[in-house]
């Protein structure tokens, strides 16, 4: 695996290709978007999908694990896919988690689908989380200070190729901000292009690709008119 170097808010960070954020500096260890239990929560209402979602999220946390060796580790938020997901851990899966919880400082940013402690877990849970002169939340707030780390948008982006454009899930990142992508096995995506992203970064950035082994970064231009969409639908109450 080779990790991307970024520099934020004066910081030298390291962009995994399995998804995640390592700030060196701090041997933290940050992911977004586990949605840990989404395979029960639409079971229990009778949509039935393979429930094995938590199970493979956590081997590739594991992974990660091994690799960096983390003392603290930051969920920003939708660690569960609801407010009641720990609770339905199946008993191995909660061992498993606990076990990679271990000796590690841990802080569970809440987010709009776990907005409460994970029941029986470890660490603290807060509405986001100041670390020096970086600032992690869920969802990213359009002028920010500089040093934002969020979620929450599951960010893809299609980069061109001979062959044609290849989608995946990325990183976004403008010097100011970075969005982080979804961690969770099951989880969807939404274009850098949508009105609510392109209001984090209405002067563009760098997309950083998700690969087997390393990222694929491009620039993105500027998206000030995506942007203008976005403040025109949140002014007349439209629906995100």
């Amino acid at each position: 695996m080779i990790s991307a170097p970024l520099h934020l808010a004066g910081e030298r960070l390291a962009l995994d290709p399995a998804g995640a954020l390592f700030w060196p500096a701090r041997q933290m260890l940050v992911l977004s978007d586990l949605h840990l239990e989404k395979g029960s929560h639409f079971a229990a209402r009778g949509q039935l999908v393979p429930p094995y979602d938590t199970r493979e999220t956590l081997a590739r946390l594991a992974a990660l694990l091994r690799r960096y060796g983390p003392s603290q580790l930051v969920f920003l938020g939708d660690s569960f896919h609801d407010a009641a997901g720990a609770a339905r851990l199946h008993a191995t899966d909660r061992a498993t988690l606990l076990h990679l919880l271990s000796g590690r400082q841990v802080s569970w940013v809440l987010g709009n689908h776990d907005p409460v402690a994970p029941e029986a877990l470890p660490g603290e849970s807060v509405e986001e989380l100041s670390l020096g002169p970086l600032l992690f939340r869920h969802e990213g707030q359009p002028g920010a200070r500089p040093g934002e780390v969020s979620g929450h948008f599951h960010p893809r982006a299609a980069m061109p190729t001979r062959c044609g454009p290849v989608e995946r899930a990325c990183f976004l990142a403008d010097g100011q901000r970075l969005l982080m992508p979804a961690f969770g096995a099951y989880t969807g995506g939404l274009s850098i292009t949508a009105p609510p992203v392109a209001a984090l970064f209405p002067r563009g950035g760098r997309a950083f690709l998700l690969g087997r082994e390393r990222l694929f970064s491009f620039a993105v231009g500027p998206m000030k008119h995506l942007a203008a969409r976005s403040r025109a639908e949140a002014g007349s109450g439209a629906a995100p």
